[in-house]
């Protein structure tokens, strides 16, 4: 005993109660067969990994606030004459917002001889003729756009990104996804970067046109916020790698081709070719004050799978790139970050070795003395649960500090998101581990406005398949260890055991109710289609 090891000590009051604490927690530890340290180490082990991201949170934003006032500088010289710019605009199936996006992005100020716009139209239903006939107009009226429509889809974006290069008449490409609107000034307030022959990307930060448009969207917002806000700006400003992000962006025609090009051997294209090009001694610059709006996925299933895309793509772009990386010339601060920025995806897998884990462990600890949970759990929950919290508060209070405090109460909300894309992103995470390919899939977009929901015909929706009914199991699952954690007085788990009952119930629900929602709307207005025929 403790006591008997330091009798100078055995006096003290305090000793005696730390002394009882201790014994009571050994006590329950030598309780412990084999079985249940081959079911607590994993458990302890898996959560330790979490944790080092958990903790790379902090260290994020750490480095944001020390490279804060480097941010937003303004460029260090200008053209002296402008140069010519392509905008790219990249589209599958788009009806719902390709006339929203044209139109917005023609209103750009910039020089009409030096600005060209193509349209980028994969498109395999009736959108494509409506495009086609739109850009006629515009072109007719005198705008410099030119429609290009590919017959297959081969690299799908990436390759459709490549291909309008060939035509491609500015040194300098801007991107816009489908449901961005680029603001009038965004060429003005970006193009005098690239001044500086070493930069090959000028990112801006996206914005949200829709985020009070239901809880998932408030959400999403908070999730974006903060990797636009802490993550780019802690990157960008101490010189460590960092990536465009698909849209909302600027890029040096001659960097992409000295970088190898666009590449369709990953889902994310964007990621894959940042890093190829900083690789290669490209520098990229970051301006978060420039935001570019867009419109955030208001159903549940659409949101899982833009995820889906961009969780299996990162993995792919990390077991793509990380051989070179590790072999380039580089600070290993440098390598480090880009390793925790390609692989925080493993963490869903993961989260599937805790669930299955989470009752055994759970029944194993019953014996055991509440002093080990101070030694253990205290700090496991301070680096993954409050680090989360931190993190994304921190952003919104950058972003808005006026109002900031009212993200407080989406935090459970936020932490029952990163339940729900649990199962759906461990999928797409082991199929690229298994180095499995699968298509490019559209993240639907209906020109949602800002605090209106979606009343539109879901003609793009995905069906979900399996998925919302094994997350209704998932959610079963927990709820019947919130019943045992409540009849083993174990109170103090339940608020964790919560977020999964709340995250799987809310995917798997939601999906399904969003379906129904459709099918009936369907069959109303095909009904209504025989009786017009009728009449």
């Amino acid at each position: 005993m403790v006591t008997a090891q330091y009798p100078l000590f055995a006096a003290s009051t305090t000793d005696k109660i730390l002394n009882a604490l201790f014994d009571d927690t050994f006590a329950g530890i030598h309780q412990l067969t084999w079985f249940d340290w081959a079911i607590l180490l994993p458990y302890f082990g898996t959560l330790l990994i979490l944790s080092l991201y958990g903790l790379h949170r902090y260290k994020v934003i750490h480095e944001y606030f020390k490279a804060k006032k480097r941010l937003n500088l303004p460029p260090a010289q200008t053209f002296d004459e402008l140069p010519p710019v392509t905008v790219q605009l990249p589209l599958f199936n788009e009806q719902f917002v390709v006339e929203r996006l044209i139109e917005t992005t023609l209103k750009m100020r910039y020089p009409k001889h030096l600005f060209q716009v193509q349209v980028l139209d994969d498109s395999t239903d009736e959108s494509s003729a409506f495009t086609a006939a739109l850009c006629a107009r515009y072109r007719a009226a005198g705008h410099n756009i030119d429609y290009i429509h590919r017959v297959d889809r081969t690299g799908f974006k990436a390759g459709a990104l490549e291909h309008g290069l060939e035509t491609a008449t500015g040194d300098f490409v801007a991107v816009f996804d489908a449901d961005f609107l680029p603001p009038a000034d965004f060429l003005e307030r970006t193009i005098h970067y690239f001044a500086d022959d070493k930069i090959g990307v000028v990112q801006t930060r996206w914005s949200h046109i829709n985020r009070d448009s239901n809880l998932l969207t408030e959400v999403q917002a908070m999730l974006l916020d903060a990797h636009f806000i802490l993550e780019h700006g802690a990157r960008s400003g101490n010189g460590l790698f960092f990536n465009f992000n698909g849209t909302a962006g600027i890029l040096r025609k001659a960097m992409i081709r000295d970088a190898g090009g666009w590449q369709h051997d990953t889902l994310t294209e964007d990621s894959d070719l940042s890093y190829r090009a900083q690789l290669k001694g490209w520098k990229f610059a970051y301006v978060p004050s420039v935001d570019c709006p867009s419109e955030l996925p208001v159903e549940t299933h659409a949101f899982q799978v833009q995820q889906q895309r961009w969780s299996k793509g990162l993995t792919q772009c990390a077991l793509k790139l990380w051989p070179r990386i590790w072999r380039a010339d580089l600070p290993f601060k440098v390598k480090l970050e880009a390793w925790l920025h390609l692989t925080p995806n493993i963490s869903y897998p993961l989260m599937i070795i805790i669930s299955a884990l989470m009752l055994p462990v759970m029944i194993v600890r019953f014996y055991m003395g509440w002093v080990e949970m101070v030694f253990l759990d205290v700090p496991l929950i301070i680096a993954n649960f409050v680090s989360i919290g931190a993190f994304y508060l921190v952003a919104q209070l950058e972003l808005y500090p006026q109002t900031w405090k009212r993200s407080i109460i989406f935090l459970p909300a936020l932490m029952a998101v990163g339940v729900m894309l649990t199962l759906s992103n461990t999928k797409s995470v082991i199929e690229a581990l298994l180095r499995q390919h699968s298509a490019f899939v559209r993240t639907p977009k209906y020109a949602v406005a800002k605090g209106q929901h979606q009343n539109k015909q879901r003609k793009y929706r995905r069906r979900s398949g399996w998925l919302p009914y094994l997350e209704l199991g998932c959610g079963m699952a927990f709820l019947a260890m919130v019943a045992y954690a409540i009849e083993t007085y174990n109170y103090l788990s339940i608020p964790f055991l919560m977020l999964f009952v709340c995250g799987y119930f809310w995917a798997g629900c939601s999906t399904l109710w969003q379906e129904w929602q459709g099918k009936l709307r369907f069959e109303r207005e095909q009904q209504e289609a025989l009786e017009l025929e009728k009449a």
